[in-house]
């Protein structure tokens, strides 16, 4: 398999001003495999945000990263670099050099906190699809402010931060607006999540095709399914989008239902975990 979205022609946040890059098909995505049109000479793009130096980007030279950071990011992927100290991605050619709105060379982690609960009628009974009787699953999407398209809730795993805290943080402000509540509310939601979250389900972890990716950054992430079985739990979420998200709603998986970036990929591992209608 090939990776697709990180190859679209314009690079996402440089619409205004577009930002191309250099066109690579299927055949020549393999680094094994020879460019065609030979040399490959992608574009080199770095936002501005990364170039200012922000505390949660590398510098400039990707020598002066030390090797045993570049050894704790590699989590999920083995982390190759070039004669010039550029990691390499993983999945191959992006047409695009650089670490464009990523911060780090190599792997940026995240965590998708995948919130799900069975959809019911009017009776409380579980809603299936006929002819086959499968039952139908919601998950908690939100829309992206950058590119309008709806995701899964996650978030970059912060330095100094675990997996789990980052799943429980994301989804709090992403989805239930945590950081616009009294402290009281606050704490009611922090409860209702860490009993949600106090059993999860881990459906993926390693690289994804994310639209952001270089031929040098790259996206990895640990997608874990939180199910509330009855609705017990869920049924008292008040969901209300935070400042990362345009909307935030109960979404239903079903046939034709489009994602951000690989989400989609991890709401069908979830869909086959639990024996429900695929999207």
């Amino acid at each position: 398999m090939y990776h697709k979205k990180c190859r679209a022609a314009v690079y996402p946040g440089t619409e205004k001003k577009p930002v191309f890059r250099t066109m690579v098909t299927d055949q020549q995505v393999p680094w094994e495999t020879a460019y065609e049109t030979s040399p490959y000479s992608p574009n080199n793009y770095t936002a501005p945000v990364v170039l200012a130096k922000p505390s949660w980007a590398d510098p400039e030279d990707p020598n002066a990263v030390p090797l045993k950071e570049y050894e704790k990011r590699a989590v999920h992927t083995r982390i190759v670099r070039d004669s010039q100290g550029f990691p390499l991605n993983p999945m191959g050619r992006t047409g695009m050099v650089g670490r464009g709105i990523l911060g780090k060379f190599g792997p940026n982690h995240a965590a998708d906190p995948i919130v799900t609960r069975w959809k019911r009628d009017a009776e409380g009974n579980i809603c299936r699809d006929a002819p086959d009787g499968q039952p139908i699953l919601e998950f908690v999407a939100i829309k992206r402010n950058d590119t309008g398209e709806w995701a899964i809730p996650g978030g970059m795993v912060e330095e100094g931060h675990t997996v789990s805290a980052t799943l429980k943080k994301e989804f709090g402000e992403e989805a239930m607006d945590t950081m616009q509540l009294t402290n009281n509310e606050r704490e009611t939601v922090r409860e209702l999540i860490e009993q949600l979250f106090a059993n999860g389900t881990t459906v993926y972890k390693g690289y994804v095709d994310d639209p952001r990716n270089t031929d040098n950054s790259w996206m990895e992430t640990i997608a874990v399914n939180f199910h509330d079985n009855i609705g017990n739990l869920t049924s008292r979420f008040k969901l209300k989008a935070g400042d990362d998200a345009g909307d935030v709603k109960w979404m239903t998986i079903e046939p034709g239902l489009k994602l951000y970036a690989s989400h989609l990929d991890f709401i069908q591992r979830v869909c086959d975990r639990r024996g429900a209608l695929s999207p």
